[in-house]
């Protein structure tokens, strides 16, 4: 499961949604975001998993690639959905046992967030990890940032803050990966045992990955260093973000399409 974190993961394909304008994907994302914290209800949460589907589809990434972003966070989905089910005591009580009570409502609510924390990791993957290198998302940051530069806010040093982070992420799993395999060919367990003997199996792990993580952050800031970096003082891009017709084009259809689930669950409330 440690290869299936999405983030910064980018899956090569030639599709519409690769070529758009990074600056349109993080835009999108954002009300996509909004559009899923909105839906309430479970014909508008319908609603955007079909829209999210169409996206899939206009990506041309295989579906089982796309649901592996969401294996990682399943836990969090599970803790979430049991969490609800506890708290939310309104609506026809189903089960009565001690201080434990399941009602109906309870049990709607809980699919629902459980439901809407699905969709917002397949936005995620497929508007920014998914179809977006992290050297676009940070010139997309740094482009929609740059009017923060009047009030001083260090914008190119966030923007390449952030794209090493997001480069390096699949590299630190790769290298989490191999250091369990060593250290389970010399009797780590990692999946036996308790909860506390799995995490003393984990200590063996984590040692290891920070010096090898303080090892690279610090060749990369010989490396920086080398090269005379100076943040955004005089800096220039190989490829310039320019807007194209399609940009345009495919931002209307999505920004008409992530608001149609909303525009859906009104015209049901009114039957």
């Amino acid at each position: 499961m440690i290869k299936d974190v999405s983030i910064g993961r980018y899956y090569t394909a030639d599709s519409a949604l690769h070529r758009l304008d990074p600056r349109v994907k993080v835009i999108l994302f954002i009300l996509y975001m909004v559009t899923v914290f909105l839906a309430d209800t479970a014909v508008a949460l319908i609603a955007t998993f079909g829209v999210i589907l169409f996206i899939t589809i206009l990506s041309k990434i295989p579906p089982l690639e796309v649901l592996k972003s969401v294996r990682p966070i399943l836990f969090i989905m599970i803790f979430v959905f049991v969490i609800n089910i506890l708290t939310n005591r309104s609506g026809k009580e189903l089960v009565h046992w001690g201080i434990i009570v399941i009602t109906d409502e309870g049990i709607k609510r809980a699919i629902l967030l459980a439901f809407r924390l699905f969709l917002l990791i397949l936005v995620t993957g497929l508007l920014l990890s998914l179809t977006t290198t992290p050297l676009k998302l940070a010139d997309a940051l740094e482009s929609l940032g740059s009017p923060l530069k009047k009030i001083k806010v260090p914008v190119n040093e966030m923007a390449m803050t952030m794209s090493i982070a997001l480069r390096f992420i699949p590299t630190l799993v790769e290298e989490t990966d191999k250091i369990m395999k060593a250290q389970s060919s010399r009797g780590a367990e990692y999946d036996t045992g308790n909860v506390f003997q799995r995490a003393k199996g984990y200590v063996t792990v984590l040692v290891p990955l920070f010096v090898s993580a303080f090892k690279r952050a610090e060749e990369l800031a010989v490396a920086m260093d080398a090269r005379c970096y100076q943040g955004g003082v005089g800096k220039t891009k190989l490829h310039p973000l320019r807007m194209k017709k399609s940009d345009w084009l495919w931002f209307l259809i999505l920004t008409v399409l992530a608001f149609l689930p909303l525009l859906v669950d009104f015209l049901w409330k009114l039957k």
